[in-house]
């Protein structure tokens, strides 16, 4: 691994970099949105259904289809957990790969309507009670999604998913969390791949089938008694990574 002062100075840098807009990202995958009232309920079911369908894709392309579905009135309607519950499944898988939010037309809706189902039976159809009711805990609402109640929130309990879930509900809406610093990086493979040309994971790491849970724990213990939390380096790791690697400065 490189020298610890070694990779903390290129995070310095990185950061600098992204605040001054030289990695990119002035338009981020989630901007595309009908800008809703922070704190509405809209909002927050807006950023949190189309996330479990954010895997192995273009998160630009997706969260475009996701703005076109709310956009159409016909297909509007899936945003809504009750709303959803009402309709048949034919009538959801219709609505959600009309504009190609959902890719695989059977698992995708199975695991949309699965979380409409939660939200419903939970939290009445309100995400929101979610957070209240785990007192804006980080800590405390990732065990219960990805520990306590794993099945009820398919692929939102993903490692890479529920982080970065996490992390755009804290971007968008106007959520704000007990111990944030313990919001790790969400490691998809941008930031795995950041990481490693940072020098913070091996090679051989890099291949390993649980280099998620290694990137976690290497962030976390770089940043241990410093100025930065985890959530801190996602955005610049992710968009250095897309955009190439362009030469740190």
């Amino acid at each position: 691994m490189a020298d610890r002062s070694e990779i903390l100075n290129t995070v310095d840098k990185l950061i600098i970099m992204y605040k001054n807009g030289e990695l990119g990202g002035e338009v981020m995958p989630e901007d595309a949105n009908p800008h809703f009232e922070k704190s509405s309920l809209q909002n927050y079911l807006y950023f949190t259904l189309p996330m479990a369908l954010n895997y192995q894709r273009n998160s630009y392309t997706l969260w475009q289809s996701v703005n076109k579905t709310y956009e159409d009135e016909d297909t509007r309607f899936v945003f809504n957990p009750k709303s959803c519950l009402e309709k048949t499944f034919e009538e959801v898988q219709h609505a959600l790969t009309k504009y190609k939010v959902a890719l695989q037309r059977q698992k995708q809706t199975e695991i949309w309507l699965s979380l409409c189902n939660t939200f419903v039976e939970l939290y009445d159809g309100d995400v929101r009670k979610l957070f209240d009711s785990l007192d804006n805990d980080v800590d405390k609402i990732r065990n219960f999604i990805q520990k306590e109640n794993k099945k009820k929130f398919p692929y939102l309990s993903g490692t890479k998913i529920c982080n970065y879930w996490l992390y755009v509900i804290y971007q968008y809406t106007d959520r704000k969390y007990k111990n944030i610093e313990n919001l790790t990086v969400a490691p998809d493979t941008h930031v795995v791949k950041a990481t490693h040309r940072l020098g913070l994971i091996t090679d051989e790491e890099l291949n390993k089938s649980d280099v998620q849970l290694i990137v976690i724990d290497r962030w976390n213990e770089l940043f241990e008694c410093t100025k930065y939390k985890p959530i801190d380096i996602h955005t610049p790791l992710w968009l250095w990574s897309r955009n190439g690697f362009k030469e740190v400065k």
